[in-house]
């Protein structure tokens, strides 16, 4: 009985599976454009108040008095610029100055949060997203967030203003420019240079204020913006103006610095006269209260640092009641000149110190298809 040997099964084919392209949505979902981050306004105006009454109570009580739009709008911008400052400089709403090592990844971080702020995406910083809604109501570009946080930049670097150009470019990136953002809250058009101006010189003159009140905390941190040629001329040696032997020196380089935010004072207070009245009484009530501080570290002379300067709660209603009849009178005569270097000089200075810009690479045409 002859067998017939079983047949081997046939392979089996590969199962084809079509091949089909993912849409690009079904790979990576954009996310979503959510100004404020996508939280509720009211909820980003509240914590920016609560960041402002707890930072810096002369510019809380300056605010009160703009009408809710603008105050609301000068909120979110503060909450921002505080936010950027804490994190530049390791402190809790200005206080207890605290410089670390990893000053890049810092600036980097503002700038990628500040970004995406601007691009209308979520950061999971409420400052962050404030400055996001901001923008978006009061026109402020990329380009004016850049030159504020430079301004922190050059302080991790551990910048040190040599001539007294460079204390006018600093002042412009800390305060300057902020004061250029403040007007645009406040409804000035982009292209009123000569407001915009002024709102530049009221921001400046808040800088020297700060900086002379400020210079034995800043010493303590390893800062000082007295710039490097004006003490060589008061024959200060470096690191050495907070020592007691040069304690007269000082006071006359801080008289000079004061005399210096007068000026810009001045001629902000002209420019206020084109605001409407309650941004005008705001402005010149905060020219008031900030110009204040310089008067009274000038004063105090040589005993300036032993304590903190501090203007107290009845001195800033007495100085918001006079800002309120100054409000109300005419306005003074322009100068003859405006106080210099102007915005559009310091401006040219900041833009010449920047990186420098790289090579275009579009290719020319050809002179025949010209």
């Amino acid at each position: 009985m002859s067998s017939t040997p079983p047949s081997k099964p046939a392979p089996r084919r590969p199962l084809s599976v079509p091949r089909r392209m993912l849409a690009p949505s079904r790979i990576m979902r954009p996310t979503p454009r959510q100004i404020g981050g996508g939280r509720e306004r009211d909820d980003l105006v509240a914590e920016a108040h609560r960041a402002i009454r707890k930072g810096s109570k002369s510019f809380a009580a300056a605010s009160r008095l703009f009408d809710r739009d603008t105050r609301e709008k000068a909120w979110l911008l503060y909450a921002w610029c505080r936010r950027c400052d804490d994190i530049a400089d390791g402190q809790d709403s200005g206080f207890t100055l605290r410089p670390g090592s990893d000053g890049h990844e810092r600036i980097t971080g503002i700038r990628v949060l500040t970004g995406r702020a601007l691009e209308g995406q979520p950061t999971a910083q409420p400052a962050f997203d404030a400055f996001g809604q901001v923008a978006l109501e009061a026109g402020l570009k990329a380009d004016m967030a850049a030159d504020v946080i430079e301004g922190f930049a050059l302080d991790l670097a551990g910048w040190r203003p040599r001539t007294e150009m460079d204390l006018w470019r600093y002042c412009y990136h800390v305060a300057g420019a902020v004061g250029v953002m403040m007007a645009r809250v406040m409804g000035v058009e982009p292209d009123d240079d000569e407001l915009l101006d002024r709102a530049c010189d009221l921001g400046l003159a808040f800088q020297l204020g700060n900086i002379v009140r400020d210079i034995s905390e800043d010493d303590a941190g390893g800062r000082c913006y007295i710039p490097v040629e004006w003490l060589a001329e008061a024959d200060i040696p470096p690191g050495q103006h907070m020592k007691p032997a040069f304690r007269p020196q000082l006071v006359g380089l801080v008289a000079r610095m004061v005399a210096l935010a007068e000026q810009r004072e001045a001629a902000a207070r002209i420019g206020a006269a084109s605001l409407s009245f309650r941004q005008r009484w705001a402005v010149l009530a905060a020219a008031n209260i900030y110009g204040a501080i310089g008067r009274k570290v000038r004063a105090k002379g040589a005993k300036a640092w032993d304590r903190r300067v501090r203007i107290g709660k009845l001195a800033k209603l007495r100085h918001v009641f006079a800002a309120l009849f100054e409000a109300l009178r005419s306005p003074a005569e322009p100068p003859a000149q405006w106080p210099t270097p102007s915005r559009g000089q310091i401006l040219l200075a900041v833009r010449m110190a920047g990186p420098i810009a790289p090579m275009p690479m579009t290719p020319l045409p050809d002179e025949d298809s010209v």
